[in-house]
């Protein structure tokens, strides 16, 4: 009897043990997610819940330096009009079946459709080729420099990897299968948006061997679920991480900032990488269709007030006119050193010179998003201040983003005017992959610039082979986006994340919020 009742406890124990080491991770993420297509939406949390689900043929390390992730090796051709890539081994989708060079093909020309970077490589293209099932070449008409940089951008859009079946759906329209081959899988059954989404650790994924760095390196999962909670209160947010409810914000009301650095059961981290904010205006509807209205907007609006009222803490901002951010080997003022000065008499004049006829212009605004949701407020009243007349139309970030993108008519037919929002400083460090920056027309974001003059800088981009070259293009990209307007730097921010004290994370964070690598006590 004695030993039967000893193989029951040891059978209880097997069956429990599971359960009582299970981690569970609960975060607060920036907003909520109500899109799951990393490729059709620009969204940051649509990002951030790509880089749960899927992974990426190369990837940025701490350094900014593009590394292989499920690439083994790779080779470009004498010539550099030929570039092959073999997939290393081990590689598998969610539901068992392998990666393939078809795949990831598939996947390319997917984001090639929708990513700035990824349309300039596509026009030096001349064919994606399969060579077996591990590998693939990339086969260019004329050299594209950045080929590997293109492949392996870290930011919006995001060349994830997805089944072929997945991946040859319309760029266009969003895809309904969400079956990745990244560290974690989606519990779509789950997933409620407005309360929270579900991932738990994939068990059959292989990291790389070498260390986390950035997003590149061995993706080493310890938790085995993660809850991104959606509290859209900052003060019932902190409440939650003080109480002990959430293990993380990403990102923390700096409002809150003061309670959350006195309490020991709670560290901090501030990002490496900056933030732009930017004010971006639709060409395709008046006034803004006019480039004298789109000057009066960059002549009226000044950076300060912005950074004030959206982050207030001078520890974590500064004001930048450099349009590829502050610190970055493109940094400079060149062009922009007669705008962004809140000269409301000059912006007048040139209001005059377009013809505007009073009729309200339609911001649109973030409710739900508290590090953004006061730029239409402070535009406002600067714009205001130089004869134009403002309307903010409120909305959650989701609705905010399917409205920039879907339509393009005036605010009477559900259009918009301007908006206000913030770009990572990995998406915007070079004319190429600053997305904002693409100005070709019914392909670029939303905005939809169209200037040939622009076009053609960033073709010379492609083609310059050293620094000071590319300092010299960039320079004349910077001129000419303050000429036309295709957006407006409005001033540079850091995020500041929380998390409790029996959460282990990198000392110096990737740019984009990952949970691989991340432990919990």
């Amino acid at each position: 009897m004695r030993r039967l009742l000893l193989a029951l406890v040891a059978l209880l124990g097997l069956a429990v043990a599971p359960f009582a080491s299970a981690q569970t991770f609960k975060v607060v993420m920036h907003s909520d997610l109500k899109v799951l297509d990393p490729i059709w939406s620009g969204a940051y949390i649509v990002r951030n819940h790509g880089y749960m689900i899927y992974d990426t043929l190369f990837a940025m390390d701490a350094n900014f330096q593009i590394k292989p992730q499920m690439v083994d090796k790779w080779e470009a051709s004498a010539d550099g009009l030929t570039w092959t890539f073999t997939l290393r081994d081990g590689l598998e989708w969610h539901d068992g079946k392998p990666v393939t060079a078809e795949d990831c093909v598939a996947s390319l020309k997917r984001w090639s459709a929708r990513d700035s970077m990824g349309q300039k490589l596509a026009q030096s293209l001349q064919e994606y080729k399969v060579v077996d099932a591990k590998t693939f070449q990339i086969v260019l008409k004329e050299k594209f420099g950045p080929v590997i940089e293109s492949i392996g951008k870290p930011s919006v859009v995001v060349p994830f990897m997805m089944p072929k079946r997945v991946a040859e759906t319309d760029p266009f329209k969003q895809i309904e299968d969400y079956t990745g081959s990244g560290p974690f899988i989606l519990k779509k059954d789950e997933w409620k948006p407005g309360e929270k989404t579900v991932y738990v650790k994939n068990p059959k994924y292989k990291p790389r061997s070498e260390p986390m760095s950035g997003l590149a390196g061995g993706k080493v999962v310890s938790l085995d679920r993660v809850e991104w909670v959606w509290i859209q209160d900052p003060t019932t947010q902190i409440n939650a991480l003080l109480n002990g409810e959430v293990d993380m914000l990403e990102t923390v009301n700096y409002d809150s900032l003061p309670l959350v650095e006195k309490d020991k059961n709670i560290r901090t981290i501030t990002g490496k990488a900056s933030n732009q904010y930017v004010f971006r205006m639709n060409w395709l509807t008046p006034p803004f269709n006019n480039v004298k209205a789109r000057q009066a907007a960059i002549q009226a609006l000044s950076q300060e007030e912005f950074l004030q009222a959206n982050i207030g803490d001078k520890r974590f901002y500064r004001t930048c006119k450099a349009l590829f951010t502050c610190g970055s080997p493109l940094a400079t003022t060149v062009g922009m050193e007669d705008v962004l000065n809140g000269n409301a008499q000059k912006a007048r004049e040139l209001l005059k010179e377009a013809g505007y006829d009073g009729t309200p212009i339609v911001l649109l605004q973030p409710s739900d998003l508290d590090v953004i949701k006061q730029l239409p407020v402070v535009a406002k009243a600067q714009l205001e201040k130089a004869g134009f007349k403002v309307e903010i139309q409120s909305m959650d970030w989701t609705t905010m983003v399917n409205r920039l993108v879907t339509k393009k008519g005036p605010p009477s037919e559900g259009g918009w005017n301007a908006f206000g929002t913030s770009w990572v400083q990995v998406d915007i460090l070079d004319p190429l992959m600053t997305p904002y920056v693409a100005a070709n027309c019914d392909k670029a974001r939303a905005g939809w610039p169209c200037d040939e003059g622009i076009e053609k800088l960033r073709d010379a981009y492609v083609k310059a082979t050293t620094l000071e070259d590319k300092k010299a293009v960039a320079e004349q990209v910077q001129r000419r986006v303050a000429e036309v307007v295709t957006h407006v730097p409005l001033g540079e921010w850091f995020v500041v994340s929380a998390v409790r004290s029996n959460i282990g994370t990198m000392q110096t964070p990737p740019p984009v919020t990952v949970l691989w690598g991340v432990t919990k006590k």
